[in-house]
């Protein structure tokens, strides 16, 4: 279930695609920095989606041996546990309006005390100022919470409560872990937190492995008790699904954003800069990551499409970086809203650099190119001085994972192999491979390594001194970038 629209596939044993069915679904923008969803029709296009992905199969509910779930992490739904009605809109992981509460918590000092207890930073985009929102701003909300009457849940949670018709009230580690309210040191609802944001118990959901039973659908919906198996929040099932079960290897998803994930196994890594979350938990064993989003990655492509029409399509940009022998010095930071981890600058903005009267449209798209393996190679150096777990290896997905210039060029910048699968669906492939370890189809994480297929291997070619002059002009470039406004 994603942030613009829901995914229904249907595998075989072999994890295999057999059918697929998309649906997108209204947004909407009350005002300036604000994002919601209507929660039901998360609920019904998600349904609908999976049900025409069996009706595409020429199957039946009774085909179906299990359901994984994987979903937009961060988005927040209240619902009235007697009727089942969300008390609001949903709140969207990018809405901007609880700035204010996240500001009082700072003025407080709290910031220290949120970020040792879930190892995230105080920020907006996490469920736990969302439901505080909620509870000050509707009307209905506080009164329902105190007589225990209402329900918070994650995406997961929200879907898996429509499924079994109420009966579940549960999400995973890994989604868990990103409500600003769960301390994933201990593994449990963190009552200081709950303190803090003044937020009744009864809200929240039980936690549970990713891997398991969570319940079964109610056969009005499938025609069929179809057990639910295998939940995990988007980013963590995409390092799933690319099989990233080894201390180092990582996984680097390509959209409009980029994130990029490292394992780190057991290790839960403390770190100021909010990269550690819960990859999952499995067989009561849980296992961490480093992660963070990069604020503008394909966007920048789409910029130089619509904005300044240097290309008629992403495609073209490989040919046109391709065609040059190197950059020419120019260099693009996207900081189109300011800097994300690990700069953390909310004041850098968008900057090209190093042009000269011989600058060419190539050069731009080259530029453009590039910075999509700078910024990676900024967060995955991040992440292993804060884990002390060193990088091995660079799986791939998402649209600009097509681009083979790119993809070589991210080698060469992060001196380590980068591949890409024949299955770029790693994300729902990841639910696939929870849910088929929850009912059994698989025995153990090995067997899935051994399902995983790679398309291409991209193999570092570039000579350390020609990368390490390149990425000391980038980071160069973006000192300059730095607090513009």
């Amino acid at each position: 279930q994603g942030t613009t629209g829901s995914r229904g596939i249907v595998y075989n044993e072999k994890g295999k695609t057999v059918a697929i069915d998309y649906e997108e679904y209204e947004q909407f923008f009350p005002q300036s920095g604000w994002w919601e969803q209507n929660g039901m029709t998360v609920w019904d296009v998600t349904l609908r989606t999976s049900r025409n992905a069996i009706a595409k199969a020429g199957l039946t509910g009774k085909d179906i041996t299990a359901i994984g779930i994987t979903n937009q992490r961060e988005t927040t739904t209240l619902w009235d546990k007697n009727t089942g009605v969300p008390v609001h809109n949903s709140i969207v992981w990018g809405c901007r309006r609880t700035a204010d509460i996240v500001a009082g918590l700072k003025e407080k000092g709290l910031g220290e005390i949120f970020n040792e207890r879930t190892g995230l930073v105080l920020d907006p985009t996490y469920s736990g100022t969302k439901i505080r929102w909620v509870l000050d701003n509707v009307p209905a909300a506080k009164e329902k919470a105190a007589n225990g009457d209402l329900r918070f849940g994650t995406i997961d949670t929200w879907l898996l409560w429509n499924l079994t018709k109420g009966k579940v009230h549960a999400t995973d580690y890994s989604n868990a872990a990103r409500t600003l309210v769960f301390n994933p040191y201990e593994l449990q609802w963190d009552d200081t937190l709950m303190d803090l944001l003044d937020l009744p118990r009864s809200l929240f959901p039980e936690v549970k492995n990713s891997v398991g039973t969570f319940g079964v659908t109610d056969p009005e919906w499938f025609g069929a008790e179809i057990p639910i198996t295998g939940i995990a929040g988007d980013q963590s099932a995409a390092l799933f699904g690319q099989v990233c079960f080894e201390e180092g290897t990582a996984k680097n998803t390509y959209g409009t954003s980029a994130v990029p994930l490292m394992f780190t196994g057991d290790k839960a890594p403390r770190t100021k800069t909010g990269l550690m979350t819960v990859a999952w938990g499995i067989d009561g064993h849980v296992e961490y990551s480093m992660g963070a989003s990069i604020l503008i990655a394909g966007q920048v492509i789409q910029w130089l499409r619509d904005k300044v029409n240097i290309v008629k399509t992403a495609g073209e940009t490989e040919a046109m970086a391709a065609s040059l022998p190197d950059n020419g010095g120019v260099y693009f930071v996207p900081a189109f809203t300011g800097l994300g981890a690990p700069h953390y600058n909310a004041d850098a903005r968008g900057m090209i650099i190093g042009i000269t009267a011989g600058t060419t449209k190539e050069q731009l798209a080259r530029a453009a190119l590039e910075s999509m393996a700078y910024q990676t190679r900024d967060l995955l150096e991040d992440m292993a001085a804060n884990s002390g777990v060193t990088l091995k290896e660079l799986k791939v997905d998402g649209g600009a994972s097509q681009n083979d210039w790119l993809m070589q060029f991210q080698a060469d910048i992060l001196n380590c192999n980068v591949i890409r699968p024949k299955d770029i669906e790693t994300t729902a492939l990841g639910a696939c491979y929870l849910a088929g370890l929850g009912c059994g189809i698989w025995k153990n994480q090995d067997e899935l390594k051994g399902l995983w297929e790679a398309d291409r291997i991209f193999t570092p070619q570039m000579d350390e001194a020609t990368r390490e002059a390149l990425y000391s002009q980038w980071k160069k470039a973006v000192t300059k970038s730095e607090d513009w406004l």
